[in-house]
């Protein structure tokens, strides 16, 4: 097959979605997405019932960033067979309501809802507050682009925040439903400290602590009260993120591809060179109206649209 033949998937490199999600900050946003996910009492009941996550947690964060992978760099036939997966196990299951002890359908619109705009509006906020210069119509495309890993799990698109402000609606509507129960605190404990080999600890200490210590941090503020835990200043937060950001992306893109399962290196052996994605190259069209680096922030965390409300 001839690269202009190749199947780009439901994305594509001309996609906001394509060029971000090769970053290395994604790791972060997907830790803020879990602390986000958590508070919603019916989403959390729903996995500390279906699923292993306090004796695998590492095995579902792999699971989720295979799916990311595989839905943003997979062929369209990838796509659609992994979202068939999805919708068939949560078809199959059902949870406990934590207050009411009323059973519910784990594929209820509502928690899937939920779950989709805690991640979308994690990776958007995290990639922006890292540096990543999104133009506020770049950041609207790529929440637009992402009803489609919404329909794939069982949304109806239509009913799904399609820019920035409808997604920061969305936040102000459902956050009287959140709160932060047993489940939550048990997974704020889980994500603290993981159980590990006793010779992994320091390592736990020194790597990853600090990691879910920042994620933590760029949580609303309304957040860190539900939690119960204070968080540092958002300047200071937001110094810290852009650092971490510069360090991790200073890492080779072809070394940290190469982890499995490499799915940006198979869209790149599939679709040529010239699909190898980057974040920066966002900049061209974005540096008409904004100077590289000053696109959209500011150092103390407030800027309207990659801000969370709070």
């Amino acid at each position: 097959m001839r690269i202009e033949d190749a199947d780009p998937g439901l994305y594509g490199p001309g996609s906001v979605t394509w060029q971000c999600h090769g970053d290395p900050v994604m790791w972060i946003a997907g830790i803020r997405a879990l602390y986000l996910q958590a508070l919603h009492p019916r989403a959390v009941r729903a996995v500390m019932e279906n699923s292993d996550f306090q004796t695998d947690a590492w095995g579902r964060l792999l699971r989720t960033a295979d799916f990311v992978g595989t839905v943003t760099y997979g062929t369209t036939d990838a796509a659609e067979r992994a979202g068939a997966r999805v919708r068939a196990i949560h078809r199959r299951l059902s949870a406990t309501d934590p207050d009411t002890g009323e059973p519910f359908p784990v594929d209820d619109p509502e928690l899937l809802l939920w779950v989709h705009c805690a991640q979308i509006d994690s990776f958007l906020h995290i990639l922006r507050r890292s540096g990543v210069p999104l133009t506020p119509a770049q950041a609207d495309s790529y929440v637009d682009e992402n009803r489609v890993s919404a329909r794939l799990v069982g949304l109806d698109p239509a009913a799904v925040p399609a820019d920035a402000a409808a997604l920061a609606a969305y936040f102000e509507e459902v956050r009287p439903r959140l709160a932060a129960g047993a489940d939550a605190r048990a997974v704020d404990d889980f994500l603290r400290a993981p159980p590990i080999s006793p010779l992994l600890v320091p390592g736990r200490n020194l790597l990853w602590r600090p990691l879910v210590g920042l994620a933590y941090g760029t949580l609303p503020g309304w957040a860190h009260q539900l939690y119960g835990r204070p968080a540092p200043p958002p300047r200071a937060v937001t110094r810290r993120l852009r650092l971490t950001g510069r360090v991790l992306r200073s890492i080779p893109a072809g070394l940290r591809w190469q982890l499995p399962p490499g799915h940006i290196l198979k869209a790149m052996r599939r679709l040529g060179p010239g699909s190898r994605p980057s974040a920066y190259t966002l900049r061209k069209p974005a540096a008409i109206l904004d100077r590289p680096g000053r696109a959209q922030h500011d150092d103390g965390g407030g800027f309207k649209t990659w801000r969370s409300p709070d």
